[in-house]
């Protein structure tokens, strides 16, 4: 069913370039740091999202990937309920008991040794980054360098930043020392770059603002074979592929390969605040005063996440994720082919397509005018990344809105060169 209640004439290539000087609510107080459309939000539900004209939106981006159950569930609703009426934060100089269910469910389900709780996944890497070195001092004479892949975005903390090596990270410019980039994909450059200093390489298994680029098999095996061979840690970064995104619990279960390190945030708390740092066997060499943050293992945040991880871990969800992920996928292959883009790329429900050309932030503004909220990693390519609980249904009327924003900006293309022509 078609809940976007208002269908609009076709606009032209200007009036796809959303304005936010239109009389809508708005504010003027906010700091510009993200461009965005005019509508405010005021409610959600599982796939949907409603403004405040009422008009409904069927969102594929979930917050860029944090909204692992959709808008508003009843399981993280009733967690955070409870909780709050509990204990919302003791501080971090204190255990509390939902702060240690987690660290101990996740741990036991990875197979990892040890967990931290943090706030953010640009959190998880920079303190992924600070272990790998503490690692380096103790075991590899003081090294310090990390290798990463080009195209990689490890957040937007500076060292997280330094560490990666793509547009945002560009724009920012890092100087802190001790990092270097390689081409993803290339086991002999990443061999090459190895040296004394090396202490770890640092990999996203699917770089996901580069446009939905996986590792192959073969890449990812040999990286984690050629770690073992020189004694430096493999680190992998899922905050984008991790908590079933993909399909199973970590990516690397998909890869057949185990991290030294690995980092988790995005959709681990559901859409709140959260993601954690795990860690096993040789690299866990963290020690008292070297971790702190006033929100780490706070309690309400750590209930959401037990929620989340027990709701992804239930029987036949990660299956549901694997069968609405392929469903997805063949679909958005028919309508690529259709409208001549492609190739497309991913895995679960995380995809990427790659179009025909620098027009992904058009279909962007031309799918938010047919109620269909997708995101843009890059100028030429378009993501994907729904609710885990999306419906074969939802897919099926994303199709069709994304088919018609296909459709929108390839007249308001055909009238821009008639224009030019005349």
């Amino acid at each position: 069913m078609n809940l976007f209640t208002r269908r609009r004439p076709a606009p032209s290539l200007d009036d796809l370039v959303l304005d936010a000087a239109g009389g809508r609510l708005c504010s003027e107080s906010l700091m510009p740091t993200v461009a965005r459309p005019p509508q405010v939000f005021v409610r959600g539900q599982g796939s949907w999202l409603w403004d405040s004209d009422e008009r409904a939106y069927l969102d594929f981006s979930q917050g860029g990937a944090a909204n692992s159950l959709g808008h508003s569930p009843k399981v993280l609703i009733e967690a955070l309920a409870d909780q709050a009426q509990a204990l919302i934060n003791p501080g971090n100089g204190l255990h509390n008991r939902t702060q240690l269910n987690l660290i101990e469910r996740l741990c036991h389900r990875t197979g990892s040794d040890q967990a931290y709780l943090l706030n953010s996944g640009a959190q998880a890497c920079e303190a992924a980054i600070k272990l790998a070195r503490k690692w380096g001092q103790l075991h590899r004479g003081g090294a310090y360098r990390i290798i990463s892949a080009s195209g990689g975005c490890h957040g937007r903390s500076f060292a997280a930043l330094a560490a990666s090596a793509g547009a945002v990270a560009n724009r920012f410019e890092p100087q802190l020392p001790g990092f270097s980039h390689v081409p993803f994909n290339d086991l002999a450059a990443l061999h090459a770059a190895v040296d004394a200093q090396t202490v770890a390489i640092m990999l996203e298994p699917i770089q996901g603002e580069a446009g939905v680029i996986p590792a192959t098999e073969h890449y990812l095996k040999g990286v984690e074979r050629l770690c073992r061979e020189l004694g430096i840690l493999l680190i992998l970064d899922e905050v984008q592929t991790g908590i079933g995104r993909c399909g199973s619990l970590l990516v690397e279960q998909q890869y057949g390969v185990r991290a030294d390190i690995i980092t988790l945030g995005k959709g681990l708390g559901g859409g709140v605040p959260l993601a954690a740092l795990l860690a096993r066997g040789k690299a866990c060499c963290f020690e008292v005063g070297e971790l702190e943050g006033t929100h780490h293992g706070n309690a309400l945040m750590a209930s959401a996440g037990v929620a989340v991880l027990d709701t992804v871990l239930e029987n036949g969800f990660l299956e549901q994720v694997r069968d609405a992920g392929f469903y997805l996928g063949e679909g958005l292959a028919r309508l690529a082919y259709r409208y001549e883009h492609g190739p497309l790329r991913g895995h679960g429900l995380m995809w990427g397509l790659t179009l025909l050309d620098d027009s992904a932030e058009a279909v962007v503004k031309a799918a938010f005018h047919e109620g269909l909220i997708i995101n843009a990693p890059q100028a030429n390519c378009l993501r994907f990344t729904p609710a885990l609980t999306v419906s074969k249904s939802n897919i099926d009327e994303m199709l069709l809105r994304l088919a018609r924003a296909f459709a929108r900006v390839r007249t308001a293309q055909l009238q821009c060169r008639k224009g030019i022509a005349v």
